[in-house]
């Protein structure tokens, strides 16, 4: 089983356990008559169990020694520490002067991460950005009622209106449905604002009853921070 013996130190061995040792051994086999494990299946498992013990902790002795030796020789593990504020107008002159950010990384001991964060608005690549642009919508999750995508789909609905409920994916509850839509709030917003028809006195209970179904997902996954859509909404 152990067919390689590595010696690593003077006082240290590292056991190679053969990855094939028991692959031709049928580690279920039984006695046919006391139906227990076979005595040699049992100490080949407990030999196997201990030896990978034994590895275990030798590789745990060896990364301590490891990591001793390297502070024995001035190394420190962990996050190499950033560049302090002190130091950061310095970088940053040095950096405008010509001198690259690995020799600066190397003058103050610190990561070229590091001297790449406190010198990110003068790279080359770096794009400002104008703190008055609001942020991108993402996209969240609605289940649509299946009366609310019924009465949609026979609406006057703008192109992108009706892509994405041609693009929803149907999930069948019961007797009904339910239209599983993805897309910005504001989409699902409109499409809220389509079918406010539903809660005319022409609707069904059952439609007035999906409609505000669907008021509620839409609040519940897509709320809206526009005190105009608020208003809207509430009407």
């Amino acid at each position: 089983m152990l067919d390689v013996l590595d010696v690593l130190h003077r006082d240290r061995l590292a056991l190679r356990i053969h990855d094939g040792a028991f692959s031709a051994m049928d580690l279920t086999a039984r006695h046919p008559r006391t139906g227990e494990l076979l005595s040699t299946v049992k100490f080949m498992v407990q030999t196997l169990a201990a030896a990978g013990e034994l590895q275990r902790d030798l590789q745990r002795e060896l990364t301590y020694d490891g990591l001793r030796a390297a502070e024995a020789k001035g190394n420190k593990g962990g996050r190499r520490p950033a560049v302090t504020a002190g130091k950061t107008e310095g970088v940053r002159a040095a950096y405008l002067e010509g001198q690259s950010i690995a020799a600066l990384a190397r003058d103050h001991n610190v990561s070229r991460g590091a001297i790449r964060t406190a010198v990110a608005d003068l790279l080359p690549e770096y794009t400002p950005v104008d703190a008055g642009t609001p942020a991108p919508e993402l996209s969240v999750v609605v289940d649509m009622p299946g009366k609310v995508a019924d009465f949609l789909r026979a609406a006057d609905l703008a192109p992108v209106e009706r892509a994405v409920l041609d693009q929803g994916v149907t999930v069948r509850r019961g007797q009904g449905y339910t239209l599983r839509i993805t897309a910005v709030p504001a989409i699902h917003r409109r499409l809220l604002d389509l079918c406010q028809a539903l809660d005319g006195a022409a609707a069904v209970p059952t439609q007035r009853k999906a409609r505000r179904e669907s008021e509620n997902r839409v609040n519940l996954h897509a709320p809206t921070t526009d005190l105009g859509s608020q208003s809207r909404s509430a009407t």
